[in-house]
């Protein structure tokens, strides 16, 4: 290595590099020598110098290393953290919208209510202002005090809801202890008021207590918000929530609090304004619980609806439950007691209950008989109350198929209004020289109704249906497909299964004319002064049912008959102040003398304004068990609304 190029001169003479790095070493060497004071030069190892320079380049490298991490890697963090240093920032919950039944009356309003919020940041399990916080929480909860430390460990979000609706007594006594209480909060809130509570539980639902996976969708919930769990609470959440606010809390550079900064305001939610009338709901919950009460039953669901648009117009499950016992905050032994109650109170058996129909199956298996020529509706069939079918592998093996009683000879029309089960066999499976229509025929008009999708209405939970095919039944059973499937399922039992909200739809297709419409609850969404119209529901079609009008109109004939002749199985309807189209269903259970009843009506028969379907489970012996409900919602909605022949 050529040191002259490591030299520095000076008007002195020089001053070399190893003079400054290496005087040490010079100096040894002086001393080795025996003089002092005199320049010595010693030369500089060309290891030392790339060690030098080595130990520069790590130094470097390491410094560069530690300012990417910093600033690319655990930049955003970094700022989180620098940014709470300065002042953290909290969300303002923005007031929930009002829903309002069709003539603006409240269903559900905001109650004043207030919870008590910690944040775990400052606590230490080993401090004793720590256990002295958990024990006055415990103390003033009435809550052991394991409990509220294993709630605050296990909590993932910093701020820990330890109580919600904090009763009036039990806040006085809080706020009298937050001087002792530095890491907890008395926040203001709101809790739902169901007005009408059970009547209207399962199209409203509740709300509750947010999810540990609504808190990490990162959507703005804290750990104090509620959001809709069931019902239109849980449909429509995003427009009832609103746009929650933002304040900051400002803090000096030791921390020391200065005052909040309003960085946005909270916006209302939308409001709700349903098709259902809040008194017709009433009354057909009213009605289907007397009648349930009335024979010893326990479960059932009836719903309502305008066949021209499809807007639901009540829709009741029961049992149900007060939806209020959770914006009140419920104890988890109430809790316990209603999810194991045997009825199920909280499952809504309007949209999400699967029932064999029983003859209410009939006017849809008609129209498609009507439709593919099978039969002409004036022919008369023989109906002695039995039929007898002889086995294709064994003539002399026979099998009875039994209707309730025998009606004699009827043709199509009369077949609908005393529900002839031996008139259906005939035209479903084929009787004798008559051709039926069949499994697959049966199965493509029921699915041209509708009944194996599901109608979309705006509520959670809702299930299809399914009907039985000889491909099905092969596959799931290992059994061939018999001709008695194809009877039974003709007349509405077999393995079929429906739902009440897509028979009610199906009936309301007969009524008006053919078109499958989506049934809707919610009629407009407007904003929370009320003064906008944010959304507007129009009817929608799902599809629209391939059979002549004709056909339409002698099944819809033969349901009047059901009503009007003095042989109707829905001749107790004939009493009411409108022209009344109807039909029954009876469905044998897997327990002996125990049914399933139906009743499906439309009005009026002219021009249908009105459908109705109810269903009640658990019936003991042959009974009309449905019609007295479908007789008074009848009454009581057209007792107020007078019939008009005015498009909707």
């Amino acid at each position: 290595m050529n040191l002259e190029n490591y030299r520095v001169k000076d008007s002195h003479g020089g001053l070399e590099t190893h003079e400054v790095f290496l005087d040490t070493l010079a100096h040894k060497k002086e001393e080795e020598l025996g003089i002092s004071e005199k320049k010595f030069e010693v030369a500089i190892k060309a290891k030392i110098i790339f060690v030098i320079f080595g130990i520069f380049l790590v130094c470097a490298a390491v410094l560069v290393g530690r300012m990417f991490y910093f600033q690319i890697i655990e930049g955003r963090h970094l700022a989180a953290l620098a940014q709470q240093n300065k002042g953290s920032v909290s969300l303002v919950r923005a007031e929930r919208g009002i829903i309002y039944d069709k003539n603006m009356v409240k269903l559900v309003t905001n109650a004043p209510a207030y919870d008590l919020t910690c944040n775990k940041r400052n606590y230490s399990p080993d401090s004793a202002s720590y256990t002295k916080e958990i024990n006055t929480l415990s103390d003033i909860l009435s809550k052991p005090s394991p409990d509220i430390q294993q709630e605050i460990i296990s909590s993932d979000d910093p701020k820990i809801l330890l109580a919600e609706n904090i009763a009036q007594e039990q806040l006085l006594v809080l706020e009298a202890h937050m001087n002792d209480l530095p890491d907890c909060q008395i926040e203001s809130n709101t809790a739902r008021d169901y007005v009408l509570g059970s009547i209207f539980s399962q199209v409203l639902g509740y709300t509750a207590k947010v999810s540990k996976d609504e808190l990490q969708s990162g959507q703005g919930y804290t750990s104090s918000d509620l959001t809709g769990k069931v019902g239109l609470e849980n449909y429509y959440e995003q427009e009832l929530r609103g746009t929650p606010g933002q304040v900051q809390v400002v803090k000096t550079a030791t921390g020391i609090e200065k005052g909040d900064k309003v960085i946005s305001d909270p916006v209302a939610g939308d409001n709700l304004v349903l098709n259902i009338d809040s008194g017709l709901q009433k009354a057909t919950y009213d009605a289907l619980q007397k009648s349930i009460k009335n024979i010893g039953a326990q479960k059932g669901a009836a719903i309502a609806m305008d066949p021209r648009t499809g807007a639901v117009l009540a829709l009741v499950s029961y049992p149900s439950y007060d939806d209020n016992i959770f914006s009140q905050g419920i104890s988890q032994a109430d809790y316990s007691a209603l999810i194991n109650d045997p009825n199920q109170p909280f499952f809504n058996r309007a949209i999400a209950a699967k029932y064999p129909t029983g003859s209410a199956i009939k006017p849809f298996e008609a129209s498609g008989v009507l439709q593919s020529n099978i039969i002409d509706p004036n022919k008369l069939i023989n109906d002695p109350g039995y039929i007898i079918v002889h086995s294709q592998f064994d003539p002399s093996v026979t099998y009875r198929f039994a209707g309730v009683m025998p009606h004699g000879l009827v043709d199509m029309r009369k077949a609908i209004a005393v529900s002839s089960n031996i008139y259906f066999y005939t035209v479903g499976g084929g009787y004798g020289d008559q051709k039926g229509l069949g499994p697959s025929g049966i199965k493509k008009y029921l699915d041209m109704y509708g009944w194996e999708q599901k109608t979309g209405i705006d509520l959670p939970g809702e299930f299809s249906g399914f009907v039985p095919s000889p491909t099905w039944k092969l596959k799931a059973k290992g059994e061939p497909w018999w001709d008695g499937d194809t009877y039974n399922l003709s007349i509405g039992q077999s393995d079929l299964q429906v739902t009440p909200i897509q028979v009610v739809t199906a009936y309301a297709a007969i009524a008006n004319g053919g078109t499958l419409y989506q049934p809707q609850i919610v009629n407009k969404i407007i904003s929370s002064d009320g003064q906008n119209v944010i959304a507007q529901f129009t009817p929608k079609v799902n599809s629209r049912i391939s059979i002549d009008s004709a056909n339409l109109q002698i099944v819809r004939e033969g349901m009047r008959d059901g009503v009007d002749k003095d042989y109707g199985s829905s001749i107790s309807l004939n009493d009411l102040p409108v022209a009344v189209a109807g039909k029954t269903g009876t469905v044998q259970t897997n327990k002996p003398g125990i049914f399933n009843t139906w009743s499906c009506d439309f009005a009026p028969y002219e021009n249908p304004t009105f459908v109705f379907c109810g269903t009640i489970e658990g019936v003991a012996g042959l009974r009309a068990a449905t019609l007295p409900v479908a007789h008074d919602v009848l009454q009581y909605y057209f007792g107020k609304n007078t019939p008009t022949t005015s498009n909707p």
